[in-house]
């Protein structure tokens, strides 16, 4: 007796992943998988969109200075370079630390494009969000803000859109006039937000003589915060070191007393008598970048000494990202 043909069900033609539409999550993925499109190709792109980026600016020239804009600084601009060149109708990009009403970005009424970075993000990927503002922006109308959206899980991030050999050179502000190029004839909205604003920004002036650290003045003393680049354990230990030794102050009357942990960099924070300005602290901490290579250089296991030092700044060690 013939062995009868096994029936097969008719295949449903396969998509490819370009092709694939987006679909409710309980729904069939039009893939043709049969399973429900958020176990299937839902899947990747509700993670790209959901998954936290621990270091968003790693390799973007000054990454350093980012996070200290993005987290510290209150009012501060820098010009950003474009990997293929400004746009037509364009004279300028410049990241700024706040922008009136928490706009995302701004189309100037020149065409030059004003990007917000202290913005809540609705991903997890601060790169990603801000490149998807920076996109939209060069192409808004000009005289018009660009509105905050969730962007694309496939979207580029800042490091596709950013010259990586570009400058990156902050410039610290008093106060957010650069918002307007005539703050005395803004909107009545506008010169709110500004004086707002101005209101609440703390002093803050960008150290010359070492990278990413800056001083500012609050009512009860003055601080200096100063973004590091180092690998977060290696940079504790040569910190414990340094105060184990009683290497870590800068200078009379200031202290180490902790650190901050921001977008994947480790931040120390020391407390300044409030008669120390910004000034005051040059040198001294120019010396102490110099004690802190060569306890970053040591190899050495911590001693009991060293390890309560670490053990007291881990303590004190606050996220803010």
């Amino acid at each position: 007796m013939a062995k009868k043909r096994p029936q097969t069900k008719a295949r449903r033609p396969q998509l490819t992943d370009g092709q694939i539409p987006v679909v409710g999550a309980r729904e069939p993925c039009p893939c043709g998988s049969g399973r429900r499109y958020k176990a299937c190709h839902g899947r990747a792109a509700a993670q790209a969109v959901t998954e936290l980026v621990h270091r968003p600016f790693e390799g973007l020239p000054g990454e350093c200075d980012w996070v200290a804009l993005r987290e510290l600084v209150p009012a501060a601009t820098a010009e950003l370079t474009l990997k293929d060149g400004l746009p037509e109708g364009i004279p300028s990009v410049t990241l700024a630390t706040v922008l009136p009403m928490a706009w995302p970005a701004l189309r100037r009424d020149d065409g030059s494009v004003l990007l917000g970075l202290q913005n809540d993000t609705p991903s997890g990927d601060i790169s990603r969000d801000l490149a998807d503002t920076l996109q939209r922006a060069l192409t808004a109308e000009p005289g018009t803000p660009v509105q905050a959206r969730r962007a694309p899980a496939d979207g580029p991030r800042l490091q596709d859109l950013l010259d990586p050999k570009g400058p990156f050179e902050p410039v610290v502000h008093d106060g957010f006039e650069f918002w307007v190029p005539d703050p005395e004839n803004a909107t009545p909205d506008v010169s709110a937000s500004l004086e707002r604003a101005n209101a609440a920004a703390i002093p803050t002036v960008k150290l010359t003589g070492v990278d990413s650290a800056y001083w500012c003045e609050t009512p009860e003393k003055n601080h200096l915060r100063w973004v590091m680049p180092h690998p977060e354990e290696q940079l504790l230990d040569a910190l414990a070191r340094l105060h184990a030794a009683g290497g870590s102050s800068l200078g009379d009357g200031t202290r180490l007393v902790g650190s901050f942990r921001a977008h994947g960099l480790t931040v120390p924070v020391w407390d300044l008598p409030s008669e120390v300005r910004a000034e005051d602290v040059e040198k001294p901490a120019a010396e102490f970048a110099e004690r802190l290579a060569g306890a970053l250089a040591a190899d050495a296991p911590l001693t009991a000494d060293e390890r309560r030092a670490r053990g007291g700044l881990t303590n004190r060690q606050v996220t803010l990202s």
